[in-house]
């Protein structure tokens, strides 16, 4: 069974940095896709971010082009998110999800992470 596992939320100032990671158990990472999504209170969920199997190929949404950065270790079997000069518009849940292509899409993925929790507030 693929399980994906985010971490590395929590509470930020806004302006600060935090790094999300996303490890998975149960498969190998390198034959996926991944994809971040996030979904703030009363708002659908969108996606952020994606990085093909190699690394070699990522894409960003444009509310985060230039601040957070997607990478991926798959000898770790994880693929992170460092996410840079935070402000209260990215407070929300932000997933992983694992696919067969590159995409921001939700319906291309089929395995999703639980999800962690991001705050940016003073």
């Amino acid at each position: 069974q693929l399980q994906l596992v985010e971490s590395g939320g929590g509470l930020v100032q806004p302006g600060g940095s935090l790094r999300l990671s996303c490890a998975a158990s149960g498969f190998t990472l390198a034959y996926y896709a991944i994809g971040w999504f996030r979904q703030a209170p009363g708002k659908e969920r969108e996606g952020i971010s994606c990085i093909s199997k190699s690394g070699g190929s990522t894409n960003y949404a444009d509310s985060v082009k230039g601040r957070f950065t997607i990478s991926r270790d798959n000898a770790k079997n994880t693929v992170y998110l460092q996410m840079n000069n935070l402000n209260p518009e990215d407070t929300a849940v932000y997933y992983c999800a694992a696919g067969g292509v590159a995409t921001m899409i939700e319906a291309d993925f089929g395995s999703w992470g639980q999800g962690t929790q991001v705050t940016v507030s003073s």
